[in-house]
């Protein structure tokens, strides 16, 4: 993997020395991670006209959420808790006399951004935007690896959910418990906090758990994704607890079945972003559903669970092939409840039958 790593920094150096920038520091630390293979807490990576250096505020633990450095990486701990790596790294960069530093301002509060200018006066500080971000969009075939398995622990997780006796317990139970199963199949933890809704709270989007009980006729909403080697993916279903489904169940989700389905089928390459999502909302808005749909259907995922590119109204910019993505369309009825139906695909071309879907747990409208 350290041949990957080094591309990936050949890339960005490409990019920053283009723009006319000596050096560059990322900061963010899932650009850390992606570019240095690892991202101990509070890491940040220097890319200089000479070597690249990894500053860490404390020796790395070697925790497997973290990942592993890169060894071709000369790695610098500083010498007390209470340096800022990135102070550190402005003033390594002035005195390798670069004469301009390209740092991700997004990332940096105003106060650090003054700390640098100060620490390193000669130093020319300028935007290196969402760069890395954009490096990232596209992922090979092993970070697809990575994400595959994160979608295999989280429908066995899922799975194994669906197989228990469900009414009578709490929503912060059932959520505990999938997160417990997430980590017994081998993920390094929860890609994001789990997200389970009963009865009224359903097909909200990311809901925090309450200690409601699960009813008999409740719509049940789960939300929930593995970590895996820091790659994470998502997955949404939507059932019925204990008895039949009622019409108004049963319309509504076909509704959003049908709404993920057509935005599932618009992932194809060169497919506008905001294409993908109109497929989707088009028949949640035919439907009468237009008020209080979600801003977008989807969104990209990899060493972050929302990443670009956002499949939105106002998005632009178009699908690539290896693009990882959600598509999870929903509606929620005010004081009844609602179907979330969310999938994480990866955008293939036609010739190799299209999109892969990562996550396989039923959509079929299930009665638990």
């Amino acid at each position: 993997m350290s041949e990957v790593y080094a591309v990936r920094r050949g890339l960005l150096r490409d990019r920053f020395a283009a723009a006319g920038s000596a050096a560059a520091l990322v900061s963010r630390p899932a650009n850390v991670r992606y570019l240095a293979g690892g991202a101990p807490p509070g890491a940040v990576l220097l890319l200089g006209p000479g070597e690249d250096v990894l500053l860490c505020p404390r020796a790395p633990a070697g925790d497997p959420p973290h990942g592993r450095p890169d060894e071709q990486l000369r790695l610098t701990v500083l010498p007390d808790d209470d340096g800022d790596p990135v102070v550190a790294a402005a003033g390594l960069a002035g005195g390798l006399h670069a004469d301009s530093l390209a740092v991700e301002e997004h990332d940096l509060t105003v106060a650090r951004h003054r700390a640098m200018a100060a620490a390193a006066p000669r130093l020319r500080l300028c935007d290196l935007g969402s760069t890395v971000e954009q490096l990232r969009l596209v992922k090979d075939e092993e970070e697809i690896a990575c994400l595959r398995i994160a979608a295999e622990i989280t429908d066995q997780a899922l799975g194994e959910l669906l197989e228990s006796i469900l009414v009578g317990r709490t929503e912060r139970h059932l959520a505990l418990e999938l997160e417990r199963r997430l980590v017994d199949h081998g993920a390094d933890g929860p890609a994001f906090a789990t997200s389970v809704g009963t009865g009224p709270h359903s097909g909200q989007g990311r809901h925090r758990p309450t200690d409601r009980r699960v009813e008999e006729g409740d719509f049940l909403s789960v939300g929930l994704g593995a970590n895996y080697r820091g790659y994470r993916c998502e997955i949404g279903r939507t059932f019925v607890i204990g008895t039949s489904p009622a019409d108004w169940q049963i319309e509504l989700y076909d509704l959003v079945f049908a709404a993920q389905k057509a935005g599932r089928e618009a992932l194809v390459p060169g497919a506008a972003y905001r294409d993908v999502d109109r497929a989707a909302r088009h028949l949640l808005d035919s439907a009468g559903h237009s008020d209080g749909l979600p801003p977008s259907t989807g969104h990209g995922v990899g060493l972050e669970i929302d990443e670009d590119p956002q499949l939105a109204p106002t998005a632009m910019g178009k699908l690539d092939a290896c693009v990882p993505v959600t598509v999870e369309p929903g509606v929620h009825l005010p004081g009844r409840g609602g179907v979330r139906i969310d999938d994480t695909l990866v955008v293939r071309p036609e010739a190799d039958g299209g999109p892969e879907l990562l996550t396989i747990t039923t959509k079929e409208l299930l009665a638990l």
